[in-house]
């Protein structure tokens, strides 16, 4: 299922959507919407864009775009070397690489990946397109979600047929960066003959220098991945960008298809990347990171919120909710999550995201990280309900666990 059912869930203007890890205070383009004059809607419906040239099919190759890219990771915190045009491919979006990536180096029915749940679920949902089988390694549910290295090296060594290894860092629920020591470690798998491909899709939530993107030109059997819908507010133009030997990116590049970025996508992601525009991202970043420690304060003292699991090196928060308050031996309940879950969409406006069903993950809900205003509005309608479900007790709904069980799920399975 898709990140939103926007049917169910549209950007009214009354809606608070805390649900897809979207950039609450917009692009990283200079719209003239922070001068106090502007429409925001209005303007953001009537660009100056020049229009000239749309007759004409796009630049198949990116080159200034990629330029950009590599000029903005080449931070020399891992490696003395460069990044170049011919390190990247870029897509529509993350999900176009993680596709490629099967469809480059998979044989279907024959061939598998390995993931380490929970994860970001494009990675199963692209291999069973692609048929081809998943090897689940879980993370370390009793150290933060940490992925467990040696693990993965050993089920590498058992199964040659693994040829991908995705690893999500920030992790997509856990929101904690996996440390570059236990990267290197299945890097330097003595006999697989394989891929690690670090999915970065938050890394500029992270603390300066976590990303290894620029670590692929000392390492060949390395992809990371990235894209601009999160910290740059651009998820509306799909644009994500993977980094590699110039090996991989030549391949992918001559497996895609020739047209796959529009000359718009390709023009806003350009701007984006400019330094005007660049201050706009890390400005909005600030302010995110800012409203995400006041929810690490604030959420916490909500009878009935619990703990926070996994990291904060990203623009969400996965959060326990108690079956009772926790001065009264309160523990994680899917069914109390699913009804402040289902409380908060469908009477209060606020969407937030179900992840109960994964793997550590027991009464868990996944909080984007807002505006002031919108976080202002989350914790006072969380306060509301659980305070309303404290008064008058949790009682599962609809014909009983079956049918409760089925509501948690189909809310578990939305991608992203």
């Amino acid at each position: 299922m898709c990140a939103r059912i926007l049917s169910d869930y549209k950007d009214d203007g009354t809606n608070v959507l805390l649900d897809a890890n979207e950039n609450a205070y917009g692009p990283s383009l200079n719209l003239g919407l922070n001068d106090g004059k502007s429409d925001r809607k209005a303007d953001l419906h009537n660009p100056e864009i020049d229009f000239l040239g749309l007759n004409r099919y796009p630049d198949p190759h990116q080159a200034e775009l990629k330029r950009l890219l590599c000029q903005f990771r080449n931070t020399h915190t891992h490696t003395t070397k460069d990044l170049a045009p011919g390190n990247l491919f870029v897509g529509v979006g993350s999900d176009e690489a993680i596709d490629a990536l099967l469809r480059c180096f998979c044989t279907p029915g024959r061939d598998k990946i390995l993931t380490c749940p929970p994860t970001y679920g494009m990675y199963a949902v692209s291999a069973q397109v692609n048929d081809v089988e998943v090897v689940k390694v879980p993370r370390d549910t009793k150290r933060a979600f940490q992925v467990r290295p040696e693990a993965i090296n050993a089920a590498l060594s058992s199964d040659p047929s693994i040829k991908l290894v995705y690893i999500c860092s920030p992790g997509n629920p856990t929101a904690n960066l996996v440390p570059k020591s236990d990267v290197q470690k299945v890097l330097e798998h003595p006999t697989w003959n394989g891929i690690v491909v670090l999915d970065e899709a938050y890394i500029d939530f992270s603390p300066d220098g976590a990303s290894l993107a620029e670590w692929v030109t000392e390492w060949p059997n390395l992809v990371v991945m990235q894209t601009l819908s999160k910290a740059f507010g651009l998820a509306g133009i799909r644009l994500g960008a993977l980094f590699a030997s110039s090996g991989i990116a030549r391949l992918l590049n001559n497996l895609k298809a020739p047209y796959n970025v529009s000359s718009p996508t390709s023009a806003l992601a350009t701007a984006a990347l400019q330094p005007e525009n660049l201050a706009i991202m890390r400005s909005n970043r600030a302010k995110i990171l800012g409203q995400r420690d006041r929810m690490l304060r604030e959420l916490p003292k909500i009878s009935r919120i619990g703990r926070f699991l996994g990291g904060t090196a990203s623009n969400f928060l996965l959060v326990e909710i108690l079956d009772k308050a926790r001065d009264q031996g309160g523990k994680a309940s899917n069914e109390s999550a699913m009804a402040l879950y289902e409380g908060l969409a469908q009477t209060r406006g606020v969407v937030v995201r179900f992840r109960g069903k994964e793997l550590g993950c027991e009464g868990c809900l996944r909080v984007t990280v807002g505006t002031s205003s919108e976080v202002d509005r989350l914790l006072a309608e969380s306060r509301s309900i659980l305070q309303n479900m404290s008064a008058e007790g949790v009682t599962v709904k609809d014909g009983g666990e079956r049918t409760e069980r089925k509501r948690e799920q189909k809310a578990n399975n939305i991608i992203a």
